[in-house]
């Protein structure tokens, strides 16, 4: 098995006959995906999205792949592939075609109608083709055919790639549910025929890859929401992704079942069911689902409050209940249904905003304590199965992190793939097709890009930093004027301190520390201001380390006069 090292340096010119597959975005790591794929000088895209931020990246929004890459060559691209709605595979498109709008966007019908409604936020109206499964479409070079393949969210697609240096074939994310909820199947017999055909490289979804055995199927579920919905005394509330269509049409046949009312809550879920009814992948029964401003005229029993912040995203709505920060008060009684999988890294934020539940009284239901969610990823066996069938002469994990990705290359192995022909990448990492065998030829630039508010790459790893500190040590200003002439000090120094934990009175220890370094640094002829800032930064800091044993972020201001 091949695999990245930290000395890789820019490819080389992609030899003529060869396709170029560059990964920016989710590999060692779940979310940001996106991965582009080059021949004959002319670029394709396959999805485009987001990752969410951690607890160590404060103040961030989104992270979005680094377009870096492209930037030159913005003119080359023939298409944006998308394979599915899911905002890690979506949500930066609005940001690649900020920097060109006419870049054709190609996808299924509810996958473009997402991205369409996303779009117009952005007041951004994009070139779009919308295709089905079975379709075969040539963009520029690449002849595209779209498979159907089973996920969390309809009308999901798979892309065989066929170019002059061979077929690749990316599944997008997807797992093999055999009672789905809408009948629509991962396509098995489509991909024996590629796989009779010869899949040169196959780019393979990772996420389940340590877990064994099959993922259950998704209609498992209703019966055990029945249940939750039978024993609940007052109002249910349920959190899930604004996305997933086959869990809220559980949802809503559960509530109807049991004469309830449902109403959306938050922006994206409002928005979302609304496309999904609209286009008839959402089935809702007149009158079932009501405005939530009505709620208060019904009884808590027949209420059900359907709503986002399953991954206990600090600003969604159950988070904000949890909080009391929201205009839905939980009180004791109430059901909360967590319909939805843990995201590796927000395991904290979620019991967070479970024991806030909790603290009101609510009844909460989630996937530790009952079977409320399925995943919409394939597992180790359903892995196996499928390269079996689609015997690939190349292998690359994609779509998950580091252990993700060895698990599911072992899975590849088992089947037959030789380990010369196992490619282990990261984001950036470039691999070459060429001859019929795929290897790492180089690196490009490929980081975090954060968006904060308004603003798309501003905040660097350095701000991150310094956000930490100041979140976790506090921050001591001092203030010093200076002769412009000598560097004496002729006021101050004054200090001042905000979530450091020092009281202010403690400061007097200091400042004959600081009066004595800027007097030698007089004694010295030193009168640059930035000098003397950081002598004071240095002379603080010493002296806050040996007393406290602590380390805020130090902000000297020297003014001359």
């Amino acid at each position: 098995m091949s695999h990245p090292h930290p000395e890789l340096g820019p490819p080389p010119k992609l030899p003529k006959g060869g396709l170029r597959v560059t990964p920016l975005g989710g590999l060692g790591e779940i979310g940001r995906n996106m991965t582009v794929f080059e021949y004959g000088g002319r670029l394709l895209i396959v999805d485009c999205g987001v990752l969410f931020p951690e607890e160590e990246q404060p103040g961030i929004d989104l992270i979005l792949p680094d377009f870096t890459s492209l930037r030159d060559r913005l003119d080359d691209i023939d298409g944006i592939v998308l394979t599915h709605g899911h905002e890690d595979h979506i949500g930066g498109v609005p940001y690649l075609l900020r920097e060109k709008a006419d870049i054709p966007l190609i996808g299924s019908k509810l996958t473009l109608a997402l991205i369409e409604a996303k779009l117009q936020e952005h007041r951004i109206r994009p070139y779009t083709l919308e295709v089905e499964e079975g379709h075969r479409e040539r963009v520029g070079p690449f002849d595209c055919e779209f498979l159907p393949v089973n996920h969390s969210i309809p009308d999901a697609l798979a892309v065989a790639i066929r170019t002059p240096a061979g077929m690749v074939v990316h599944t997008g994310d997807f797992k093999m549910d055999q009672l789905p909820m809408d009948g629509r199947l991962t396509d098995l017999r489509a991909f024996a025929r590629l796989g009779e055909e010869g899949i040169d490289l196959l780019l393979s979804d990772s996420t389940n890859a340590e877990v064994p055995g099959f993922v259950p199927p998704e209609r498992d579920i209703s019966s055990v929401l029945r249940q939750v919905f039978s024993s609940a005394q007052k109002r249910i509330i349920v959190a899930s992704f604004a996305s997933h269509v086959h869990r809220i049409q559980q949802i809503l046949d559960a509530a109807h079942e049991h004469g309830r009312r449902v109403a959306f809550v938050g922006r994206s879920m409002v928005r979302n069911m609304g496309i999904a009814r609209d286009l008839g992948y959402l089935r809702v029964p007149a009158g079932l689902v009501v405005d939530v401003k009505t709620l208060d005229d019904l009884p808590d029993d027949e209420v059900v409050l359907v709503c986002t912040g399953s991954q206990g995203e600090p600003m969604a709505a159950l988070s904000r209940m949890a909080n009391r920060d929201h205009q839905i008060r939980i009180v004791q009684g109430d059901t909360v249904i967590l319909a939805s999988s843990l995201i590796p890294g927000n395991e904290n934020a979620v019991y967070r905003v479970i024991n806030g539940l909790t603290r009101w009284g609510a009844n909460v239901v989630h996937k530790g304590n009952a079977k409320v969610h399925v995943s919409g990823h394939a597992s180790a066996g359903e892995l196996l199965y499928f390269y079996n069938i689609c015997q690939p002469k190349n292998l690359m994990p994609v779509h998950g992190e580091w252990r993700h990705l060895r698990a599911n290359a072992e899975l590849g192995a088992a089947t037959g793939v030789p380990h010369d022909r196992i490619v282990i990448a990261e984001d950036g990492v470039v691999v070459d097709l060429l001859d019929g065998k795929a290897k790492i030829s180089g690196k490009v630039q490929a980081g975090y890009v954060y968006v904060d508010g308004l603003t798309v790459g501003d905040v660097t790893e350095s701000s991150l930093k310094d956000r930490r500190i100041l979140g976790d040590e506090g921050i001591i200003s001092i203030f010093v004027v200076v002769d412009s002439t000598t560097g004496k000090t002729v006021g101050g120094p004054h200090l001042q301190s905000r979530g450091s934990g020092i009281d202010e009175a403690d400061f007097a220890a200091v400042i004959p520390k600081i009066d004595e370094a800027l007097a030698k640094s007089a004694q010295d002829g030193v009168a640059e201001t930035h000098q003397l800032q950081q002598l004071v930064r240095r002379t603080v800091g010493k002296w806050v380390s040996d007393t406290y044993r602590r380390r805020p972020m130090i902000l000297p201001v020297v003014v001359e006069v």
